[in-house]
């Protein structure tokens, strides 16, 4: 009885068990027709909802390139190594052995860390039980492709399998520059902002031209394969165009140099530089520099060369070449009596820095005087102020010059009233004061001068190319011409003289290699709504060499507070040692290629350069016969270095590296030198050389 109620009990759970069995089944057909059959169609919509859903494919954005070709700014992957260390295989005992040889190549090849330093990091993780150790352990973040390839042939490391050593690698693209911070803020940067996670141009020719830059976005969508639903290129994304510009990079390298020496030399807040190629408007060089807030150093700052200033005694220029084309004057040796001051319509009288009871016409521009300009410009626009604005307009120089840079800013120039009040103006705007005028729009002017009166547009940018694409950006013209041959050959003999002449502003500039042709000018800041005659801003712009103008530069220098305090020596020597430093390295067409020149009988002894790593052999084909053999200078421990028997350009190029201002006579190769080689001597002391055929 006993045994027939236990079979009873057993049976029942069973049922019990079956009944749920039957149950769970029921319920899986019946989801499965509902799915299938009952609720296919809105389950369908809800696959094609998602397999529609597009994703945004992000271009790879252009590069920006300098005149030559190099990469100025450019998408390079990045890549961030990590360690699995409780992936399934792997190798704890091997990796720990293998430490010390690890460590002691991540210091090598990855100095951010000792050897000790890096023992320390990679077993860090092993000091914890195995099921608390990081499965993402970072090693080392932002490395290069090829750093990353070292890596892999690290001990350990070149195990191939991931699941044995562990290794993980994410890449990200970053925008890098390769020159550092060279034209840094003329190149620009990029970023994500609020309104926008996509990475674009923010500052400098990355925002300006970012529309070319950035390229076309891409469509991708979900399609279901055999294997799974991948991700299908739907229209594929167009890489941004590479934007050649016109910096040359030798050129910028000069120029940055040249302004950052001068700014430090005197202390000054901030500089901006521009180099200008006269016959294209190519601005070849460009760079602003302002004092470092946290270190003793300058950094590439705002770009000035395109905001607005008060610029001072530069605008005389302007004005004499208006004065010569309207007819205003024509004898430049006509006398213009000035005294000591000149109250035009009974406003403050307007003085000079070094007045004369009279000068000429031409001496107005030399002497930089106030009163000669207003006296000159006043005789035609006296009853009608605002007609120098109009001329102003009409030759193109209130225009924008649409040079690709970010930021650019008109001229402002006052249109004035036909009242007493519009006069004033009128005598202060003619020599620089009430306007506005940023560095590159008064670069253009004397630029158009320098080109025999044509107006040639400033340009960052010569060419565009892309999957298809290859355009080059034609040399355009603002006008055909601001005044004629004529007048441009007046005005170049005027500012030639300033440097030149007998009574000049710039006459510290002078030097027997390159002529410069030029212009001071001087400008107090605004502070508080008055001017603060204590802080000056300082201006020489101009051209070289004189006699056949191939570049223009303007130089500012702001607030400068020791050891130079004029506009000749501080924005004026920037130009100067920008004109002899490409003297030196042959820019200005001045050396020749020596395979074609004549041989001679008896060449000199020659050296290797000092740039080079190895001696250079040079053919008997190429010299001549029975030359000498190549040595190399004596070496030397300290101090000024040995240059004897180098060529110009790398002995400028040595001692300026070390620090030293060159003076050198004659031509050919360093004979001898002064000091000699080893002699100590204080940074920014003079070197003189001697050359010799």
């Amino acid at each position: 009885m006993k045994k027939k109620s236990n079979r009873k009990h057993i049976l029942f759970r069973y049922g019990i068990i079956v009944g749920c069995i039957l149950l769970l089944g029921a319920g899986i057909v019946y989801k499965l027709v509902d799915t299938t059959v009952i609720s296919a169609g809105e389950w369908n919509k809800k696959a094609m909802e998602e397999l529609s859903r597009s994703d945004t494919i992000i271009p790879e954005r252009g590069n920006i390139l300098a005149a030559d070709g190099s990469i100025l700014a450019a998408n390079l992957k990045y890549y961030t190594v990590r360690i699995d260390f409780r992936c399934e295989k792997f190798m704890e005992a091997k990796f720990r052995n293998a430490v010390d040889s690890i460590a002691d190549s991540m210091a090598v090849y990855f100095p951010r860390r000792t050897a000790a330093q890096w023992r320390e990091h990679l077993t860090k993780p092993l000091a914890k039980p195995k099921a608390k150790r990081p499965r993402a352990y970072k090693l080392i973040d932002n490395i290069s492709y090829a750093d990353y390839r070292k890596l892999r042939t690290f001990p350990f490391f070149s195990i191939r399998n991931r699941n044995r050593n562990g290794l993980s690698v994410e890449d990200k693209m970053r925008r890098v520059n390769p020159y550092g911070d060279m034209a840094r803020r003329s190149i620009g940067g990029v970023g994500a902002t609020a309104q926008c996670r996509e990475v674009h141009g923010i500052s400098g020719l990355e925002k300006a031209l970012d529309s070319l830059l950035y390229g076309k976005t891409g469509l991708s969508k979900k399609v279901p394969l055999t294997k799974g639903i991948v991700n299908w290129t739907d229209v594929p994304a167009i890489p941004g165009y590479n934007i050649r510009t016109t910096i040359d990079i030798k050129m910028q390298d000069i120029v940055e140099n040249e302004l950052n020496n001068v700014l430090a030399f005197c202390n000054a807040d901030w500089g901006v530089a521009v180099l200008m190629d006269v016959a294209t408007g190519d601005i070849k060089a460009i760079s602003n520099l302002e004092k470092n807030p946290n270190a003793d150093n300058y950094i590439e700052g705002m770009n000035r060369a395109v905001l607005g200033y008060e610029p001072g005694s530069v605008v005389k220029t302007i004005s004499m070449m208006i004065a010569l084309e309207d007819g205003i004057v024509n004898n430049l040796d006509e006398v213009l009596v000035t005294g000591s001051s000149f109250a035009y319509a009974g406003g403050r009288p307007i003085t000079d820095s070094h007045g004369v009871a009279s000068l000429t016409v031409k001496e107005v521009i030399e002497r930089s005087s106030n009163i000669g300009m207003a006296k000159i410009i006043t005789r035609k626009y006296d009853s009608n102020p605002g007609g120098f604005y109009a001329r102003l307009k009409e030759i193109g120089f209130l225009e924008p010059l649409n040079t690709g840079i970010a930021g650019e800013c008109v001229p402002r120039v006052d249109s004035v009233p036909s009242n007493r009040g519009g006069r004033i103006a009128l005598s202060r705007q003619c020599y620089g004061y009430a306007t506005e005028i940023p560095p590159l729009y008064t670069l253009s002017i004397y630029n158009a001068i320098a080109n025999g009166g044509k107006y040639v547009r400033p340009r960052l940018v010569s060419r565009l190319t892309g999957e298809g694409v290859d355009s080059i950006l034609p040399v355009t013209y603002i006008r055909d011409r601001v005044c004629s041959e004529v007048n441009a050959e007046k005005m170049r003999t005027m500012l030639t003289n300033v440097v030149w002449g007998d009574h000049g502003t710039g006459k510290r500039l002078r030097n027997d290699k390159v002529r410069i042709a030029g212009k001071t000018g001087t400008c107090y800041m605004i502070e508080g709504g008055a001017y603060n005659t204590s802080k000056k801003r300082l201006a020489f712009c101009g051209f070289f060499p004189a006699e056949n103008p191939k570049y223009s530069c303007i130089v500012l220098t702001c607030n400068p507070k020791q050891n130079a305090m004029g506009a000749a020596s501080t924005s004026g020597e920037v130009l100067k040692n920008i004109a002899m430093k490409m003297y030196s390295r042959g820019m200005l067409d001045n050396s020749s290629d020596y395979r074609a020149e004549p041989a001679k009988v008896d060449p000199p002894v020659l050296y290797a350069s000092a740039s080079a790593s190895k001696i250079h052999n040079v053919s008997n084909s190429i010299i001549g016969g029975n030359h000498k053999s190549l040595a190399r200078p004596a070496a030397h421990k300290g101090g000024v270095p040995s240059v004897v028997g180098y060529g110009l350009r790398d002995a400028i190029a040595t001692l300026e590296h070390a620090g030293y201002n060159v003076e050198f006579h004659g031509a050919g190769y360093v004979a001898s030198q002064l000091p000699s080689a080893g002699k100590e001597m204080a940074r920014g002391s003079k070197v003189t050389l001697s050359l010799r055929e």
